[in-house]
């Protein structure tokens, strides 16, 4: 009788791990000559980006910023609201900013993000994976089921409060608030005041966004301010 040939129980052969990171981000310029000439342009990109320098690639945070787009009239007349929604919905633009956020705290020792509702969420709780970090929220009042402290503070449209659990973070905890746009700094300001209440230390204020024309910064100036991008 003929016989056939089986293959019943050969192990596949395993298939090896990536040797880099998933592709991610936007691809080199075509103006770029050689692989040489790339591995220089990331170094000084990496170190202009430790030193706070996040307009190092103009190419990349031009592709970033092009995807934040003006809404008129929003929330209230005379408000020009700039929507991150684009952004978010892009993958290589979402990846740049949480990258350059990360960055800036490889090798630090940061304890919990705090991220302010809503858009805060998005980008603190990414970066919170990213830096193995705890994620404390920051919630608009009547959100948080705990015991909480609650803080008023001004908007540039008008007034509000915010309010943390009380037992989110530890005596000395090193902590970094994260939000998507920076305008006058009230918001910030307030959820780090949330977090000296507990005893923790902000080490810095992270932004997507800043419109720096209204100098939210300097209602920051005592605690480090890092914005991927900044809008007139």
């Amino acid at each position: 009788m003929a016989s056939r040939n089986r293959t019943v129980g050969k192990s596949k052969k395993p298939v090896p791990a990536r040797r880099s990171p998933t592709p991610r981000g936007v691809k080199p310029s075509a103006e770029t000559k050689s692989t040489k000439q790339v591995k220089v342009t990331k170094v000084q990109r990496t170190r202009r980006a430790a030193q706070g320098d996040l307009a190092a690639d103009f190419d990349t945070l031009a592709y970033v910023r092009d995807l934040v787009r003006d809404i008129p009239d929003f929330p209230a007349p005379g408000i020009l609201f700039r929507d991150i929604t684009p952004l978010l919905a892009d993958p290589k633009g979402f990846h740049i900013v949480l990258d350059l956020m990360a960055h800036r705290f490889v090798g630090e020792h940061v304890d919990a993000v705090v991220g302010i509702e809503s858009r805060g969420f998005i980008f603190g709780g990414a970066l919170a994976a990213r830096l193995n970090a705890s994620f404390v929220p920051v919630r608009k009042p009547g959100k948080l089921p705990g015991r909480t402290d609650r803080v008023s503070y001004s908007l540039e449209y008008g007034e509000s409060e915010l309010e943390m659990h009380q037992d989110s973070l530890q005596e000395g905890a090193r902590v970094i608030v994260v939000d998507d746009l920076l305008a006058t700094g009230g918001t910030a300001a307030a959820a780090g005041e949330l977090c000296d209440r507990q005893g923790a230390r902000v080490i810095a204020y992270v932004f997507a966004v800043e419109l720096s024309d209204l100098d939210g910064a300097k209602r920051l100036e005592h605690t480090p301010v890092f914005s991927v991008i900044r809008l007139d």
